[in-house]
C-alpha cells in the first residue's frame, strides 16, 4: 500500500442498535439548545471500497470527534504504519497482528521517551482504528512497556506575577488573556466563544462543548464588562459592514447551518475573538497568535517560570482556593469531572492545609 493510497471517497451504512428501527441517530429538538449535537446510537460501517483514510474520517465524524482529536488520532495511525513499514512497503493495519500495537507503544516509551499522556493518546487512537473503523477485535493487545506517569504539580503564578504579565501583553491581546485568567477557561474554549454565549445581564459565560464535550458556566468578571462591551461594539460595526457587502459569514458547528440557513451571518453566531481577515469564511483567532503573545508578555515581565496560556487557568483555580472558595465550586467552574483533579491545586496554594508556618518564622 503506498502512502497516496490513504486518500479516497466513500460513504456508509448505519447499523441501528438492537431494538431501534431509527436511522441510527437521535436528535434533541429543544429550541433552547440550538446547535445541540446529534448522538449516534449505532455503529458506522465504512464502505469497504473506500481508502483507509476516508473510512477513518467518516467514522470519526460519526462519533463527533473534534477536529483536533480527529487529526491527532490520524497522525498516530500514520506513525504506527510508518513504524511497521518494511522495505518501502506499507502494510494495511488489518494485516498486522495485535502484537504490532504493543511493539509500537513500547518503542514510544523506550525509544521516543514520550510522556505518559502521549502514549495513552496513541493507544486510544489505535484502539479506535481497530475497534471502530476496521471493526477488528484487538482486546488482547499484549504487554507493552508503559510510560510511568510522575506526579507533577502545575506551575502557578502569584497574583502580582499575573498582574505583571497581563500588563506586559500587547494591547490587542490583553483582553483575551485577562479573560483566560478571570474565567478559568481553556485556550480553545475562549477562542471558540460566540457572542450568544456571553451573558452580560447574568454576568456569566456559557462554555459549550468543552473537554469531554461537556457544557458548563463560568463567571464574567465585572472588571472586564466595559472593555468587553467596547470590543464587541467595535466588532459589531465591522460585521455589519461585511454583511452589507455580501460577506460576514462565520464557520459553524456541524449541522447548525443545515438547521439554521442564515446563522452564518447572524451576529449571535459570530466569534467573540474573530480572525483578522474579513475575506471568505471568518474563523476564530488562531491559538498560535495568543500563545506567542503570552510568551512575549512573560519575557517582558521577566517571570522566571515556565508560563503558558494554560498557567492562567492554573492560577485562576489556585487563587480562588486561597481566597476561601469552596473546592466543589472551583471544580464546577473548571469543568473537572472528578474533584480529585481539582484537589491538585491545594498542593500549590500559598498557604496549603491549615496555613502551617515554617519553624524558621517562629
Amino acid at each position: 500500500m503506498c502512502q497516496q493510497g490513504f486518500i479516497g471517497a466513500g460513504l456508509v451504512n448505519i447499523e441501528p442498535t438492537k431494538g431501534d428501527s431509527s436511522a441510527g441517530m437521535s436528535a434533541t429538538s429543544d429550541s433552547g439548545t440550538a446547535g445541540r449535537r446529534l448522538r449516534p446510537l449505532g455503529k458506522l460501517v465504512p464502505n469497504p471500497k473506500a481508502k483507509l483514510r476516508d473510512q477513518f474520517h467518516e467514522v470519526a465524524r460519526f462519533k463527533y470527534f473534534s477536529e483536533r482529536t480527529e487529526e491527532s488520532y490520524w497522525q498516530w495511525v500514520m506513525r504506527f504504519l510508518r513504524f511497521h513499514r518494511r522495505a518501502g512497503q506499507w502494510q494495511h493495519p488489518r494485516d498486522l497482528p495485535p502484537a504490532a500495537i504493543a511493539e509500537f507503544l513500547s518503542d514510544l516509551a523506550n525509544g521516543r521517551k514520550v510522556a505518559a499522556a502521549t502514549q495513552a493518546q496513541a493507544l486510544n487512537a489505535l484502539m479506535f482504528l481497530y475497534a471502530e473503523v476496521l471493526q477488528v477485535n484487538v482486546a488482547e493487545v499484549g504487554k507493552f512497556d508503559r510510560v510511568r506517569r510522575p506526579a507533577r504539580l502545575p506551575e502557578v503564578m502569584s497574583r502580582e506575577e499575573v498582574r505583571r504579565v497581563l500588563a506586559a501583553a500587547l494591547p490587542s491581546y490583553q483582553l483575551p488573556l485577562r479573560l483566560l485568567y478571570g474565567t478559568g477557561m481553556r485556550l480553545m474554549e475562549l477562542l471558540r466563544l460566540r457572542i450568544k454565549d456571553v451573558d452580560f445581564e447574568r454576568s456569566q459565560i456559557m462554555i459549550r462543548g468543552g473537554k469531554g464535550d461537556r457544557d458548563r458556566v463560568t463567571m464574567l468578571p465585572e472588571s472586564l464588562k466595559a472593555e468587553l462591551r467596547a470590543h464587541l461594539e467595535k466588532w459589531r460595526l465591522e460585521h455589519r459592514r461585511a454583511v452589507e457587502a455580501g460577506a460576514g459569514r462565520t464557520s459553524l458547528p456541524e449541522g447548525v447551518e443545515r438547521k439554521y440557513p442564515t446563522a452564518a451571518q447572524e451576529w449571535a453566531w459570530q466569534f467573540v475573538f474573530p480572525n483578522g481577515s474579513g475575506k471568505g469564511l471568518r474563523h476564530h483567532l488562531h491559538e498560535d497568535l495568543l500563545q506567542r503573545a503570552m510568551r512575549g508578555a512573560v519575557r517582558r515581565a521577566a517571570i522566571a517560570k515556565r508560563v503558558t496560556c494554560h498557567t492562567l487557568r492554573h492560577s485562576f483555580a489556585t487563587h480562588l482556593l486561597e481566597g476561601g472558595c469552596d473546592i466543589r465550586t472551583v471544580q464546577d467552574l473548571l469543568g473537572h469531572k472528578d474533584v480529585a483533579t481539582t484537589q491538585i491545586y491545594t498542593h500549590v496554594m500559598a498557604k496549603p492545609g491549615l496555613g502551617v508556618r515554617s519553624p524558621l518564622d517562629g
